[in-house]
This record gives structure tokens, C-alpha cells and sequence, in this order.
């Protein structure tokens, strides 16, 4: 086949698929500039997961922002969509209108209460990190002396397969990760993390990490940052090497993508954010040794060629770019 025959194969693919990208990295702020969501719309992305809270904010911005984000979203629904399941992701792609869920990366927003898990989901959190890079109540971080998964972090477990969230152990420390997987009864899934075999980084996962979230029934989702790449422009090449090194070690069934794509005018201000954090972001870890470069929501439709270049199937690529996150969250969302 032409390379002018696998474009067009790849650009029909991509416009038939359902494209799901399962966490944004844009700074959860109540001034956060959503009209910026037009990025992962042009892009045709047809379902985002904003990240609404992290562990180095009190948990009452994670309330604020959660509110402000929920109203912006509710006044334009001409374009954006809060949806509760899968069949309203399906018809807001029929509408061309962007699906949206909340995401908190770590366990510091529930300020040690169980029933907050309770009031996130009734409010559109869809999934929860137990640790952001630092211990929390619940787990340990992938830049802390990982303590492992803890009495209340089984209890968040419990809740989180009772009400249908996505239990995600990305940010986590190897031995907790390990842990909440062998403890859910439902899927686990990595939201954004890439492989550690093509990446030393600390932030990235081990090959049983990834085997073991295939075990589960999850799903790891790639991420579009130059620091877990191994790739100091984010390129859509680097992505493709990280799908494929997913592909060869979980299968086809448990790849997918989190680009943690931060808006432009966010990103100087995150690399301010890092360089003042150093608990969070070790800088023997490389942080702000070099700006931080995101791979654009608009790369997505590259790697669809890049991948099918390299020989994959249109199925496989398909569950990559949405199928296999939309097929889990049939199963665990209620």
C-alpha cells in the first residue's frame, strides 16, 4: 500500500473512531480559560477527562474548581457535553459536541473523609489517583518512599467499585500500584503513564506493572510529555514507540491514551509551578532541567498513520485512540 493509500486509510479511521483522551494537564484553576477545549475539539477528540484537582492544592480549590468547571461546561452546550455514561459519549460524538468527565489526581481532595468519593462522583469524577508523585492517606508516590497501599486507601477502593469510578494508580509508587491492583475487584487502569523499558524515568511504569494492570482487565494510557517520552519534542513518532512497546507487553486490549495536554499560555506557568515544588518534582529526576514540551491533541490523528505504517491493524489502532477506554468504562462505570 502507498503511502497516499495508508494517509487516507489512516484519516477515515480517525474520523470513525471514537477518540478518547483520559486526562488533561491545563492547571485546575477556577480561572482556567476552558474556550481552550476548542483544542481537543479541532482535534477531534470526542471524549476528555479534566483533571479538577491535584495533591499540592488544599481540597477546597478541588471543590472550587470542580464548580467553576462544571458551570463553564453546562453554559455552552452547543460544543461540550457532561456526561454520566457511555451512551451520552456516543451521542455527543453523534453531535459533534466534546464529552467531558473530572478527574483528581490523588487522594489529598478527599481530606481523609470516605463520603467524598461519594460527592465527587455525584459531581462528574470519574476517576482518582492515590497518590500524586507524594504519599497520601491512601498510598504511596512515585517520588516518596513508596509506603504501599494503606488501611483507608482499601477503603476508597471499596467505594470507588461500589459507585463505578475508574480506580488509577498512575503517579504511584511501584509497590502501591502493585498493591490496589491485587486488592480491586474491578479493572485498575494507568490514565497517563508511558513505559519505563523505553523511558528511565521514575514517574513511568515497569513491564509487570503493565502486565499486571492487563491482568485486571485496565488500561494504560500513553502520555505526551518530553520527560516520560524520552524525547525532548514530544513527538508523534515517540508516542508511536510507546504504543507499540504497550502493545507488545499488555496486548491490544489495554492500551489507550492520557496526553496530559496543558493549554498554551499554562505552560510556562506549570514549569514555574515545578521548579518552586521540588517535593513533588525532584530535580534529580530532571524536572526543570528543560521546559516541559506537550504533545498536542492535534498529534493524535499523526500517530494513526504512523501506527498503521508500522503495520498495525485498524482494529488495533482503534482500541488504542478510544475503543478499549469506552469498552472499560461500560464495565465500570454506573
Amino acid at each position: 500500500m502507498t503511502d497516499t493509500a495508508i494517509s487516507e486509510r489512516a484519516r477515515k479511521l480517525y474520523a470513525d473512531a471514537l477518540i478518547w483522551d483520559t486526562h488533561s494537564g491545563f492547571m485546575p484553576d477556577p480561572a482556567a480559560d476552558l474556550n481552550n477545549l476548542r483544542i481537543w475539539r479541532d482535534a477531534g477528540i470526542n471524549y476528555l477527562s479534566i483533571d479538577v484537582g491535584f495533591d499540592l492544592m488544599p481540597w477546597q480549590n478541588t471543590v472550587k474548581t470542580l464548580a467553576a468547571f462544571r458551570r463553564w461546561v453546562l453554559a455552552h452546550p452547543d460544543h461540550y457535553r457532561l456526561v454520566t455514561n457511555v451512551d451520552e459519549i456516543v451521542e455527543a460524538k453523534a453531535q459533534g459536541k466534546l464529552a467531558i468527565t473530572f478527574d483528581i489526581e490523588g487522594m489529598n481532595a478527599l481530606d481523609g473523609r470516605i463520603e467524598m468519593v461519594e460527592f465527587y462522583h455525584h459531581l462528574g469524577v470519574r476517576q482518582m489517583l492515590f497518590a500524586y508523585n507524594r504519599n497520601t492517606l491512601a498510598g504511596g508516590g512515585c517520588h516518596d518512599d513508596d509506603t504501599g497501599l494503606t488501611a483507608f486507601g482499601r477503603q476508597v477502593i471499596d467505594e470507588m467499585n461500589r459507585l463505578g469510578m475508574f480506580v488509577d494508580v498512575t503517579h504511584c509508587g511501584h509497590r502501591t500500584s502493585m498493591e490496589v491492583m491485587e486488592y480491586s475487584n474491578q479493572p485498575v487502569i494507568f490514565s497517563h503513564s508511558n513505559a519505563k523499558a523505553l523511558a528511565g524515568h521514575g514517574r513511568n511504569i515497569a513491564d509487570d506493572q503493565i502486565r499486571a494492570c492487563a491482568k485486571t482487565g485496565g488500561v494504560v494510557g500513553i502520555v505526551g510529555i518530553n520527560f516520560f517520552l524520552g524525547d525532548d519534542n514530544a513527538t508523534s513518532e515517540r508516542l508511536a514507540d510507546h504504543v507499540d512497546h504497550l502493545l507488545d507487553v499488555a496486548g491490544p486490549d489495554h492500551v489507550g491514551i492520557g496526553l496530559d495536554f496543558a493549554f498554551p499560555v499554562d505552560m510556562e506557568g506549570i514549569d514555574e509551578i515545578i521548579a518552586n515544588n521540588p517535593q513533588f518534582w525532584p530535580k534529580n529526576e530532571g524536572y526543570g532541567a528543560k521546559p516541559t514540551v506537550y504533545a498536542k491533541p492535534a498529534q493524535l490523528a499523526e500517530m494513526t498513520e504512523i501506527l498503521l505504517k508500522r503495520g498495525h491493524s485498524d482494529q488495533t489502532v482503534v482500541k488504542v485512540l478510544g475503543q478499549n477506554f469506552f469498552n472499560l468504562a461500560k464495565k465500570v462505570w454506573k
